[in-house]
């Protein structure tokens, strides 16, 4: 089998390596179109690729409000909504003393009673018209941020992806998100009306006695003096809290992608551990968090209690020496009282923008990984086959692996447009990474690569994606149904060709067996589907593509003999009519090739027929005895090596 690739970060200098031991035979037959572009022609970067932004960038406080900024008008309603509401409340502490003064005075108390019950109704319906304008601005901004960290996660680049694991990235789609719900439904609108209603809160309180304001501002500022030396712990901690709970998802991923591998290995206790161990890691984290919480909150109150022990020492003090009245005492600790809120909803607000500057940065390290741009439009179906050529090309996966060989040293072949083309050699010779470049999932470092006579570079991706088909060796299988998997790659493609396709890959049986037929359900990653079903999918989901260059990598390896041979014929009809460009294993499709392609330790050796190469290269001829003979009988083995094909079919 292929060996599977586990690329890296391929962004640092390329490997050197020797670049020769190229092949220079070149079979007879179809001519090929290897006409590329003048140097002169290329543009200053690969296109369809964009590059990440600057570093640094800008800082998280600016991103915050770049996600406010769209639903501004909204939050500033909301906000006034809330800040009335607060307004009523702060009214309550004079109508209360113009009750007191009522009762002192011997009139009636019913009119300031009346007016403080008016008030108290009044501040609660607008405070909840402000906090449901405010919770629906969360909701549409959650909505926003996810569809545009979605479409940019679909965009990166592989190599990008590569460094990642899906279980960090979903945590960054959903729970980093979900803070900047709070963050925008409560936290901004908490620290504005907070800040607002402390100063009409100490406004008024000026009004009452300014010598127990004094007093009162001395507490107010000692707190807030304190609570700006927490923020940044505070900050701090949420981004670690909110790093290590994309950890523990990682970790939980890892398990479940491998899961029947996970039960048969017996590895269940061990995998429970590790995920344990992160979520250990992620425990401590909040714990960090929920203390420094602690602490601002803590703060907050103790200043406020002994603002309340000296207003209340003051103050009676003053009201007995007939400085002030009792009703005004009253007035000033009610308000004592309610610059608790302010001061409350300052300390959540300013806690809940740490984790929501925390959420944006984490956000930002993903909108700032390389990502594809798309560009130009989809070839058509159908149109004419492709040739392909790879010119000196040299490739490396580079990254953390030092003393890593690169996967290309060099390579050049070139194959015309039509027709079969093997790819063969041992595991690791670098077949599979022929593929990948042609996709474009990584960018080689030097030489060319040219598809239909143009340089790769210059194809905008789209349009080149669009003429490929690439059958995977894994043959994956979304979730959803039999006709959403084979129509992923054409969705516009008639019932009739589904159902040609559906045929021609021998696929009716299941589609009976299955209840619903094409709409039936075929589970995560294709659960209820045996390989050779997954790989049949892939492949018709290819055909119903109609490609001009059609990748196969080893689609027979797990299709019992009937099958596989079946496939065969599809895969020869195929060749008659676009270009196709097989990694093999099997003797039986190798002889059948318009060319073979040898490969290893990242070169071609050799490039020629069957009967050919089993003369002049020694590798294919030990490839062809014992390799390429899997699956068969050792008579048919052997008839199979010495066996001279009569021809292109």
């Amino acid at each position: 089998m292929t060996q599977a690739k586990t690329p890296t970060d391929h962004t640092a200098a390329p490997a050197a390596g020797p670049v020769g031991d190229r092949a220079a035979v070149r079979p007879p037959g179809r001519a090929v179109d290897r006409a590329v572009e003048p140097a002169a022609a290329v543009p200053a970067g690969p296109e369809g690729v964009e590059e990440p932004g600057p570093a640094g960038g800008p800082s998280p406080l600016r991103l915050l409000l770049e996600q406010v900024r769209p639903h501004r008008r909204v939050l500033v309603a909301g906000g006034l909504l809330s800040l009335l509401g607060s307004g009523a409340d702060l009214a309550m502490p004079m109508m209360a003393k113009h009750a007191v003064d009522a009762f002192a005075d011997g009139r009636s108390p019913v009119r300031p009673l009346v007016a403080l019950t008016l008030a108290v109704l009044l501040g609660a319906f607008l405070a909840a018209a402000g906090r449901y304008m405010m919770a629906r601005t969360g909701e549409a901004a959650v909505l926003r941020a996810r569809r545009r960290l979605v479409g940019r996660m679909l965009r990166l680049r592989v190599e990008a992806v590569d460094r990642l694991t899906p279980g960090d990235l979903l945590s960054r789609a959903t729970g980093d998100t979900s803070l900047l719900r709070t963050v925008l439904s409560r936290n901004i609108a908490d620290a504005v009306t907070g800040v607002l209603v402390l100063l009409g809160t100490v406004v008024l309180m000026a009004v009452v006695d300014l010598v127990l304001l004094g007093v009162t501002l001395l507490a107010v500022l000692l707190a807030l003096g304190l609570l700006a030396l927490l923020m940044p712990r505070i900050q701090r901690a949420q981004h670690q809290a909110q790093e290590a709970v994309g950890a523990m998802g990682s970790a939980l991923d890892r398990a479940l992608q491998a899961f029947r591998t996970v039960k048969a290995s017996g590895a269940e206790e061990r995998e429970s551990a590790a995920v344990a161990e992160a979520a250990r890691r992620a425990h401590e984290r909040g714990v960090a968090v929920a203390w420094w919480n602690s602490v601002s909150d803590v703060t907050t109150s103790v200043a406020m209690q002994f603002a309340f022990l000296a207003v209340l020492g003051v103050g009676g003090a003053r009201t007995v020496s007939g400085a002030m009245e009792v009703s005004s005492l009253v007035a000033f600790l009610l308000y004592l009282f309610a610059l608790m809120g302010p001061l409350g909803q300052l300390t959540d607000g300013w806690t809940g923008l740490s984790g929501g500057l925390a959420a944006v940065r984490r956000i930002r390290e993903v909108e700032e990984l390389p990502r594809e741009s798309p560009g130009g439009a989809p070839s058509p179906r159908g149109s004419s086959p492709l040739g392909v050529a790879f010119e000196d090309v040299v490739f490396g996966y580079g990254g953390h692996l030092e003393g890593r060989s690169p996967a290309h040293r060099g390579v050049t072949f070139e194959v015309p447009a039509g027709g079969l083309t093997a790819i063969v050699g041992p595991s690791g010779a670098g077949k599979s990474t022929v593929f990948a470049l042609l996709e474009r999932f990584y960018e080689h470092d030097a030489g060319t690569v040219a598809v239909g006579g143009r340089d790769i570079r210059h194809w905008p991706l789209a349009e080149l994606r669009s003429a490929i088909a690439y059958v995977e060796q894994d043959a994956p299988v979304l979730a959803g149904t039999l006709r959403e998997n084979l129509l992923l790659a054409a969705p516009d493609a008639a019932e009739e060709e589904v159902r040609r396709a559906v045929s021609r890959t021998r696929l009716d049986g299941l589609v009976e067996r299955l209840p619903g037929g094409l709409d039936a359900q075929v589970g995560h990653r294709g659960v209820t589907l045996s390989g050779g079903e997954r790989q049949r999918i892939a492949i018709a989901r290819a055909l119903l593509r109609r490609p001009r260059l059609l990748l196969l990598d080893e689609v027979t390896s797990q299709l019992d003999a009937v099958n596989e041979e079946a496939l065969r014929e599809v895969v020869v009809e195929l060749a008659a009519e676009t270009t196709v460009l097989a990694i093999a294993h099997r003797l039986s499709t190798v002889v059948r090739a318009d060319r073979i392609v040898v490969m290893e330790d990242g070169r071609v050796r050799a490039v020629g027929l069957h009967a050919d190469l089993l003369r002049s290269d020694a590798l294919y001829a030990g490839l062809a005895a014992t390799q390429l003979v899997a699956g068969r009988s050792p008579a048919r083995a052997a008839a199979e090596a010495v066996e001279e094909p009569s021809g292109p079919s």
